[in-house]
């Protein structure tokens, strides 16, 4: 009986073996190989808006079973930026999420990493002429389009308002031509009496809003791209009585403070973690190509048959109604993670 007992044993984990054997074989192509590592890279990378980002894109990463890591540079300096992402090249990483900083000065460093067989994914900012194979956002125009109608109803649809731009960025171009757009073409009585360049800089914002006002005491409210700015022009608003609202994209803690104090009248931010944890899918997508057969001329044509063009990641608008959801401490209690730490 102890012989028989023995050789079931041995039978059992020989069977056993041999399904595990089995199993490796028929492996998902969903589960990847833990060697693989995919990178994040941002400039400005202390900035707050890119860490819901990072939190998903490395979930995603987690439930695939690859490495991720974030990366940047501190500095707002697109040359700074390519060094970091050649930096990156020179790892030979599986896939690369970007957020160029400009458009054109990344086509050269992306047609390379494609030709390396390395993907690249932008979110939020894009560099349409490179061969990146994705690029996920929300849609700027529709971002625009809704900071317009949250403003022009709040003001019965009649009054004076202005931009303040951060001119060369592919995303915030859009957003500031939209919203100057959708108030053209959807509110007759209203008018964009003018457009300052402040450059991400809370500083430029605050002295821009104070001449504007000067100049138009009757502006109504100041749109801008990005979040920064918005800091200084809520301060001057303040000031000069608390009457211009003040709409930005894009959130961080100071920025729900503010909304939540009513001195910001609402933000519209994108669906931030959304964009990460798509970005990371697309990557991988891209990397294990040969997972997809669109069914075209992909392999004669030369290009990654993973190719989507376009991904909306949505959007909301923020405002004393729900700011408290929209703070990142508070994300990362509730998720138990060290965000961009891990």
């Amino acid at each position: 009986m102890k012989k028989l007992g023995i050789g079931i044993v041995v039978v059992f984990v020989v069977s056993a073996l041999a399904f595990s054997v089995c199993a490796q074989e028929k492996k998902s192509p969903f589960i990847g190989d833990p060697e693989e590592t995919y990178y994040m890279c941002v400039m400005v990378s202390g900035v707050e808006y890119w860490f819901p980002v990072y939190e998903m894109f490395k979930q995603a990463g987690q439930q695939l079973g690859v490495k991720t890591v974030y990366t940047g540079t501190p500095e707002y300096d697109v040359n700074k930026q390519i060094a970091v992402f050649d930096q990156i090249l020179a790892k030979k990483p599986a896939g690369i999420l970007l957020h160029p900083m400009n458009s054109d000065p990344f086509i050269e460093p992306i047609n390379r990493a494609a030709e390396m067989g390395i993907p690249v994914v932008t979110f939020a900012a894009d560099s349409p002429l490179s061969k990146r194979v994705s690029y996920v956002t929300s849609d700027n125009y529709k971002e625009a389009a809704l900071a317009a109608k949250f403003i022009a109803e709040d003001m019965g649809g009649v009054g004076e308002v202005a931009v303040l731009e951060n001119p060369g960025q592919d995303n915030h171009d859009r957003r500031t031509n939209g919203f100057i757009q959708s108030i053209e073409a959807n509110y007759p009585k209203m008018k964009v009496v003018g457009r300052v360049a402040c450059n991400q800089d809370p500083n430029k914002g605050y002295q821009a809003v104070l001449t504007l006002a000067q100049a138009h005491p009757e502006l109504g409210a100041v749109f801008m791209p990005e979040a920064v700015t918005a800091i200084g022009a809520a301060q001057a608003a303040k000031e000069l009585g608390g009457k211009i609202r003040v709409v930005c994209c894009d959130v961080s803690v100071k920025i729900l403070d503010m909304i939540k104090a009513g001195e910001i009248f609402a933000a519209i931010n994108p669906d931030q973690g959304v964009q990460g944890y798509m970005g990371m899918l697309l990557l991988y997508l891209a990397k294990h190509s040969d997972m997809i057969d669109p069914m075209n001329d992909w392999k004669q044509a030369g290009y990654n048959p993973m190719s989507v063009p376009y991904l909306d990641n949505g959007m909301h608008v923020v405002n004393k109604d729900n700011a408290d959801f929209f703070y990142w401490e508070k994300y990362l209690a509730q998720r138990g993670t060290k965000g961009i730490n891990e």
